[in-house]
């Protein structure tokens, strides 16, 4: 009897409540955004793509453990608030030390190596650090141990931190994409529906053009025609899985067109596109909201397809499909972890969105 009174939403949102799986993949899918928004805050190297190198220190093992000296830059740029979203210009130069010692007014250091023949001694002096008035002061502040919690990759550079702002990529070229197949999609698959005949026709015969060539084909030759790039990758993703979203509109639009509630709105005068965008649509989300939670894990597996074929976003920005690529050779020379870890994250932001998709569906069945 309570469920009667309740609205079609309050009930899918408590039968989604009650799916386990689909309310842990909501909720990692949001600790991930939460984490890809402030990635510059929570990566232990804050600059600008986290490409700060040193090739000393290449293809460590996680947990890798290393003193750094950080010496000043003459040019100390100005940092703002959109450095906590874009990242923080260079301050310091990091050098990876192996030892160190003050001697005088200046600390004599040995540069890291894996190999001891080359190991150089070199020597920096207090003027070098204005402001300080002694070397301890100096070492307190500018010598630390730094731990690469997830290693380096074959630059140096910390991979943690290049998984955090990587994985902006590919929540982006799912939410772009999502949204550039939700527009296109629904209205051809709308318009298809509703007026039938010549302009289904039409609908069905692009759906089907589209449809029929593979889609990791498509999105290259779209990519190669606007260039690489960031945003170009996410354009024509989108508007490769829109087909998928016009058939299960012209579907539910061509169930749902001769309803009461359609021919009453047609009875009172309203217009064509009116009663589509106001009538029909609110009333046929559901099978969309869960097919666009399908074509997100896609839009990462495609984009990390791109990046992998060298086609994606490009160097130095990171993603997890770049990350792969650069490392895939590491798996038969003893550092698999450089490919797995962002494997590992593709695969389990994938499922997630597959699990929360098919919470969803169940959540949403009428007939349930």
């Amino acid at each position: 009897m309570t469920n009667r009174t309740q609205s079609l939403t309050a009930i899918a949102l408590q039968k989604f409540k009650k799916n386990f799986w689909g309310v842990f993949s909501f909720w990692f899918i949001a600790l991930l955004i939460f984490l890809s928004l402030f990635a510059y805050v929570f990566a232990p190297d804050n600059s600008e793509n986290a490409n700060q190198m040193h090739l000393s220190i290449h293809s460590k093992s996680p947990g890798f453990e290393v003193k750094m000296l950080s010496i000043p830059l003459d040019e100390k740029p100005e940092t703002s608030f959109s450095n906590y979203l874009f990242g923080f210009p260079n301050t310091v130069t990091e050098i990876p030390i192996k030892n160190y010692k003050i001697v005088g007014n200046s600390i004599e250091y040995t540069e890291y190596s894996d190999d001891p023949s080359v190991n150089m001694s070199k020597q920096i002096n207090l003027d070098k650090f204005s402001g300080y008035k002694s070397i301890k002061e100096v070492e307190n502040e500018f010598i630390r141990t730094q731990t690469f919690r997830l290693g380096t990759d074959k630059y140096g550079r910390d991979l943690l931190s290049r998984m955090l702002i990587g994985s902006r990529v590919s929540l982006s070229i799912g939410f772009v994409a999502v949204f550039i197949s939700l527009i296109v999609g629904i209205f051809f698959g709308a318009i298809g529906g509703y007026f039938g005949g010549k302009t289904d026709a039409f609908v069905m015969w692009l759906v089907n053009i589209i449809w029929s060539i593979p889609t990791l084909l498509l999105v290259i030759a779209i990519t190669l025609t606007l260039g690489k790039g960031f945003w170009q990758v996410f354009v024509a993703v989108g508007l490769t899985m829109w087909v998928e979203v016009a058939r299960v509109v012209r579907g539910q639009v061509i169930s749902v067109k001769e309803m009461q509630y359609v021919t009453a709105a047609r009875a009172l005068g309203f217009g064509n596109f009116r009663i589509i965008f106001n009538h029909i649509l609110p009333n046929i989300m559901a099978p969309v909201i869960v097919i666009s939670a399908a074509n997100f894990a896609s839009a990462i597996l495609v984009e990390s397809g791109l990046s992998f074929l060298g086609l994606g976003a490009q160097p130095p920005i990171p993603s997890w499909g770049g990350m792969i690529k650069d490392h895939y050779s590491y798996i038969i020379l003893g550092k698999p972890y450089l490919a797995m870890v962002p494997g590992l994250a593709i695969m389990f932001l994938t499922l997630a969105f597959m699990m929360m998709g098919n919470a969803l569906r169940d959540a949403l069945d009428v007939k349930s």
